[in-house]
């Protein structure tokens, strides 16, 4: 997969450049911002690492998560979600125009895993939390068509298109599904943990609404990833207000179990790490210095690949996948 097949450059510059424009209106009001322990740890020791759009990222010194402190509040994020020029731009100009090829690169090999890996949920209760226009929900249906299949979405706009595909939606904010809801046998919740203001407090809930036995199946940025650690602050992942969770495999396994759940799998699958770190050098002139700038000029295809290769299987992709299981 190459980045230009799932993402148009210039609507992805044209978006982080709003995004930046209203992390700095935020940020202009500390007063809705709250201190945070480390989102996935709950360690208390962090490491100052850089300033961004008004924003104060820090790591922590025990589990090396990567996260953003002090930080807007719950209902502060939840405002700009809901209307901004950036969240707009994005739902338009960003997602529709490449919706079907991400249904096929993205959403479609995602509804296959849970189909593989998962096959006693076939007629089961699964939930899609921040569903969307509801493609993983889509093509999960027409893998496992007796499946009983929920869309969790706080958005109105969302939430009309979901119910024209005849998805029926909660809709409402993961934080604020009642108990009644509980009983998923499987709940997802894709590219959402770097989003969220409680991560610890959102995966608790989650809980709550699977059975006993139940799974999570959730992808998100890794701090650790390779496109990250080479770019770091200039990293377009990097992104405030709306990124502000950086887990890495070893922290979010660490919180995965401290929020009641047994870890069934951490990976990095990711594919687009090398190609991203290229494509920024070669098309905007970021540079990923020495070592990568040489590899880039004088490295051949085959060794892009194997490079890609290790990334992935070595725990350093920048797209993370963690799957658990519910105790109890």
């Amino acid at each position: 997969m190459k980045e230009a097949e799932i993402r148009s450059r210039t609507a992805h510059n044209t978006y982080l450049a709003l995004v930046s424009a209203d992390a700095e209106r935020l940020a202009q009001d500390h007063s809705a911002f709250a201190a945070i322990d480390c989102p996935c740890c709950g360690g208390r020791s962090i490491i100052e690492e850089f300033q961004k759009a008004g924003f104060r990222y820090v790591s922590c010194e025990s589990c090396a998560t990567l996260f953003v402190n002090p930080r807007p509040t719950f209902d502060s994020l939840m405002a700009l979600y809901a209307d901004s020029p950036s969240t707009r731009y994005w739902v338009e100009e960003f997602f529709k125009p490449m919706a079907e090829a991400r249904r096929a690169r993205i959403f479609r090999p995602r509804a296959q895993y849970v189909a593989e890996h998962f096959p006693d949920v076939a007629r089961g209760r699964v939930g899609d939390i921040g569903a969307g226009f509801g493609l993983f929900l889509e093509e999960l249906q027409a893998l496992w068509p007796a499946a009983n299949l929920v869309a969790i979405e706080p958005s109105a706009d969302m939430a009309a298109i979901l119910r024209t595909k005849g998805i029926p939606v909660v809709e409402q904010m993961l934080e604020q599904v009642p108990p009644s809801e509980a009983g998923f046998d499987l709940l997802t919740a894709f590219e959402l943990f770097e989003h969220l203001h409680d991560p610890a407090g959102f995966l608790r809930h989650v809980a709550r609404l699977l059975r006993p036995g139940g799974v999570l199946y959730l992808t998100t940025l890794s701090g650790f990833g390779f496109d990250i650690q080479v770019h770091w602050a200039s990293s377009k992942s990097v992104s405030p207000p709306h990124h502000l969770n950086f887990a890495n495999p070893a922290s979010m396994a660490r919180l995965l179990e401290r929020t009641g759940f047994d870890v069934i799998e951490i990976a990095t699958p990711g594919e687009l790490d090398w190609d991203i770190v290229e494509g920024n050098w070669q098309q905007e002139g970021i540079d990923p210095g020495r070592l990568w700038r040489t590899v880039s000029r004088h490295g051949g295809d085959d060794a892009k690949r194997r490079l890609q290769g290790w990334i992935r299987e070595s725990g350093f992709s920048s797209h993370l996948r963690a799957v658990a299981r519910r105790r109890g």
